[in-house]
């Protein structure tokens, strides 16, 4: 007896059979999803903002690296700053295209069998920048708009690329990725452009060029610059000044749209405009600023001339109250710190500036109006884009970086640094010039002293004192004999305090130590 069996139907594959397709394949079709993304996040993000139908968000790579800043803890953003010093923001944000495209490869390799799982993760990569956009300053819903389309069109080339790679379906691999490429990568540039600033504010900065301010202008008195090579200027030119903040995307701000109000423990609140500012009697001052994290003998300071309308004016038109103790300082972009009252009230030159070195602010440095702050080191003063200032008090209120592990309060501390020679330099034997700058910020320096390897501490020459409020140069004419050679450095502020010999890290309230080089004489 014959059995016969039933025949069996041929079970239909749920999704694509894309078996034997190559990881690489995968890698590649990820990336290019994730280029679209991206590419179309930053053009659109940029075309909301221009028309105005969105908050001005950043895209999304740009948002996640502003989130990632307000969540880094004071040793990593030492770390950072020590490591890439002023590009520490253009290096976390190649880190984070760099983490963006190995997760989108995994995700297309994922994609190659598992494509529901593939769009699961790729769809949460996308709440993550979604989330990244709604947690920045005044974000409003629109600003994600731009982020959630970037990742449908990710989706929607996942899915196609997932089909084009599924068994007996002809695939060019090649055509897709150039024309995903090209549309990613066409879109990021012009968002890029785009979003790079406003018309506006360009026009608005050139024209303040040739503009006549009425007040003091100041006279750097002769001397103030020793003009030895290879030491820093004592006035550093705008393009080498030093720039340290949070903003991923530099903001950029139409003078005349500007406004500053004055809120808080005040008797009136005051509002006012970049026209009211600009007719004011302003006054110009010399002025070293200084970050925190600046190491021992780090570069992260610089002196310039700086014109503004000084801050206790402004305060003294709303009246702070009595307890006030704090003013807390912000800037477009939602970051803050805070400044003593009493550091804003009394007789130095603290500014709502508006030039440095004779021309409008750089749009890094704070167009249209900065806060600048002798003797404050900048996390608790030095506000760019200022836009709001609230008098408080410090058991109220906090600045940006106070929760995150730094002090409060932020004196700059007394410092000095050898300039020339450098580090690990090579010169020759006979008259040698050691020289550098030494800070006491509003309190001035006295004296400067330089030792080699372990001889007596001797003087060194001092330039022209033009200011209380800025650094100092120094040389000594060293007598240079042959061999390896260790050279110190140490200032007095204008009591005749020394600065303190103890190492200690910039956290929480700034740097302390002796500058030491060594120099090899031949």
């Amino acid at each position: 007896m014959t059995t016969t069996s039933p025949p069996t139907t041929p079970q239909t594959p749920l999704s694509p059979d894309t078996r034997g397709v190559p990881v690489w394949v995968g890698a590649v079709d990820g990336l290019v999803a994730g280029l679209l993304t991206v590419g179309l996040g930053t053009l659109l993000a940029a075309l909301l903002t221009a028309v105005g139908a969105a908050g001005g968000q950043p895209a999304p790579v740009a948002a996640v690296s502003g989130a990632f800043i307000d969540r880094t803890p004071a040793w990593l953003k030492d770390f950072a700053i020590g490591t890439f010093g002023t590009n520490d923001k253009r290096a976390l944000l190649v880190g984070t295209v760099v983490v963006l495209a190995l997760v989108c490869a995994a995700i297309g390799v994922i994609a190659r069998h598992r494509l529901t799982l593939a769009l699961v993760l790729f769809a949460l990569v996308g709440a993550v920048g979604a989330a990244a956009v709604l947690s920045r300053p005044g974000a409003a819903p629109a600003d994600i708009v731009p982020t959630l389309l970037g990742v449908a069109a990710g989706l929607w080339f996942l899915s196609h690329a997932h089909t084009a790679n599924s068994v007996g379906t002809p695939s060019n691999p090649t055509r897709r990725w150039v024309l995903g490429g090209i549309v990613g990568g066409a879109a990021a540039y012009l968002g890029t452009v785009l979003g790079g600033g406003s018309s506006a504010a360009t026009v608005s900065r050139e024209a303040l060029k040739a503009q006549t301010l009425k007040g003091t202008k100041l006279t750097i008195p002769a001397g103030a610059d020793l003009g030895i090579e290879g030491l820093t200027p004592y006035v550093v030119p705008n393009g080498d000044f030093y720039r340290i903040d949070t903003a991923i995307v530099v903001p950029r701000l139409d003078a005349a749209e500007w406004k500053l109000k004055v809120t808080g423990m005040v008797d009136r609140e005051v509002e006012i405009d970049w026209k009211t500012l600009e007719s004011k009697q302003l006054t110009e001052a010399l002025v070293t600023l200084m970050c925190v994290s600046n190491e021992v003998g780090g570069d992260l300071t610089g002196n310039a001339v700086w014109t503004g309308w000084p801050v206790r004016e402004l305060l003294a038109m709303a009246g702070p109250k009595a307890g006030a103790d704090m003013v807390l300082q912000t800037s477009v972009d939602g970051w803050t710190c805070g400044t003593p009252l009493a550091a804003l009230t009394d007789d130095r030159n603290a500014l709502l500036a508006i030039r440095m070195n004779g021309e409008p602010l750089p749009f890094e440095h704070g167009f249209p109006v900065r806060l600048v702050v002798p003797g404050l080191y900048g996390y608790v003063s030095a506000t760019k884009w200022v836009t709001e200032l609230k008098v408080t008090t410090f058991e109220q209120d906090q600045g940006y970086w106070t929760p995150r592990g730094w002090s409060a309060l932020g004196p700059v501390k007394t410092e000095s640094r050898i300039d020339v020679p450098r580090a690990g330099a090579t010169v020759k034997a006979g008259k040698v010039a050691v020289a550098g700058v030494a800070w006491a910020q509003h309190r001035g320096i006295s004296k400067v002293e330089v030792q080699v390897d372990q001889g007596p501490w001797t003087a060194a020459r001092l330039a022209v004192d033009a200011s209380i409020d800025t650094w100092r140069q120094w040389v000594l004419e060293w007598d240079a004999t042959p061999g390896s050679h260790d050279i110190r450095v140490r200032a007095y502020d204008a009591t005749g305090e020394v600065q303190s010999p103890y190492e200690a890290p910039p956290a929480p309230d700034g740097a302390t130590g002796i500058h030491v080089v060594n120099v090899r004489v031949e």
